[in-house]
């Protein structure tokens, strides 16, 4: 796994962001709160975590998005950590299933077929709108298509052989427009978890500033 503070001026308060697969810092490197540090968390060959840079923290508010939501529930459910708020985004903590999650034929199709018109085709599905489109590829990730198979492949190896985390978390943001992860699906997973749906595709460069930079936190 990688890390990368987008904001370090080593206040009391931290957001820690676990995001998507094939992600990286660039779509994010804009984003900023003057109350809070910021960390972002990405590449998931390897859930290997650093605990260290969350040292000297007085709260933690974790927000994950699409595989991040799985990812930081791995990493994060054996933890005594200050953290007082976990809003999970168009993601569950089973990416990999019929019902609540990515099907099996879904995710091993886009693993076995990935390449570059591939790829393009997937972003284009995650940002559904014209405007949220042109905003990612303005900051697209700087991965190699080869990289970002290879991070799909070991989630899905790490999934298979894992079991389900117990981590706990408050709230899930739900895009009804998701095509990645339907609507339907995280409604399924989200059973009995405080759920806020909104009319916004995988990706929403709105929903995901609101979140990672509140005004008031």
């Amino acid at each position: 796994m990688k890390h990368y503070f987008i904001q370090q001026n080593y206040l009391p308060r931290l957001t820690l962001f676990f995001a998507g697969w094939g992600m990286d810092e660039c779509p994010f490197m804009d984003y900023c709160s003057g109350n809070s540090d910021l960390l972002v968390c990405y590449d998931y060959c390897s859930l290997d975590f650093d605990f260290t840079l969350l040292q000297g923290y007085q709260e933690i508010r974790l927000i994950a998005w699409s595989m991040g939501v799985w990812a930081a529930s791995m990493v994060l459910q054996d933890m005594d950590l200050p953290i007082c708020e976990r809003v999970a985004l168009n993601g569950t903590v089973t990416p990999v299933d019929d019902l609540k999650g990515i099907s099996q034929q879904v995710f091993e199709g886009t693993l076995e077929g990935l390449n570059e018109v591939t790829l393009e085709k997937f972003i284009r599905r995650m940002c559904l709108k014209k405007e949220n489109l042109e905003t990612f590829l303005s900051k697209r990730p700087q991965r190699a298509v080869e990289e970002l198979q290879e991070e799909l492949r070991r989630i899905g190896e790490q999934v298979k052989s894992c079991a389900v985390p117990s981590f706990a978390w408050e709230r899930a943001v739900i895009g009804k427009n998701d095509l990645i992860f339907t609507a339907v699906n995280q409604r399924n997973a989200w059973t009995g978890t405080e759920v806020a749906e909104y009319d916004i595709p995988h990706y929403s460069e709105e929903i995901m500033r609101d979140l990672l930079c509140p005004s008031v936190i």
